[in-house]
């Protein structure tokens, strides 16, 4: 482990959630949270993917990151209509980010769960990566659901 005037980087985990609620079908909803090529629209800070695989309903993809342009990998998985799970294996962050929809028909609950571990995260940045996340998350909800309704 790395010791520095800038503290502590060994991970530093980070687990929360937060949701919304569209007016739209599940369907129309899917349509845009499947759309995994196109999520750097909806995530800040997700800047670029590139599809190195394809099976089925799972992709691996490089992306890059950040205002530094990190770069990293992540495993997705679609379950049609339910949720997309992205595994972050390489990079800045390690761990999950699950999209999961519910709906009744005329409106959908979109909710984006985060378990995650930053890497190299100098002790100093760690508070404002976090608070970077969260509210990236928050804009993302809001980007999905203008784009759905």
């Amino acid at each position: 482990m790395e010791h520095s005037w800038l503290g502590d980087v060994a991970a530093l985990m980070i687990t929360f959630s937060d949701s919304t609620e569209v007016p739209a079908p599940i369907d129309r909803v899917w349509d845009v949270v499947a759309d995994v090529d196109n999520e750097p629209q909806y995530y800040p800070g997700l800047n670029t993917i590139r599809n190195i695989s394809r099976t089925g309903n799972v992709i691996e993809r490089e992306v890059t990151v950040g205002f530094r342009n990190s770069k990293g990998r992540q495993i997705v998985v679609l379950r049609p209509k339910e949720l997309v799970e992205v595994t972050m294996t390489e990079g800045p962050m390690k761990g999950t980010r699950i999209v999961t929809l519910s709906g009744d028909g005329s409106k959908t609950k979109i909710d984006i769960a985060w378990d995650i571990g930053l890497v190299g995260i100098p002790l100093l940045f760690r508070g404002k990566v976090e608070n970077q996340i969260m509210k990236g998350t928050k804009e993302a909800l809001a980007r999905i659901g203008r784009a759905a309704s």
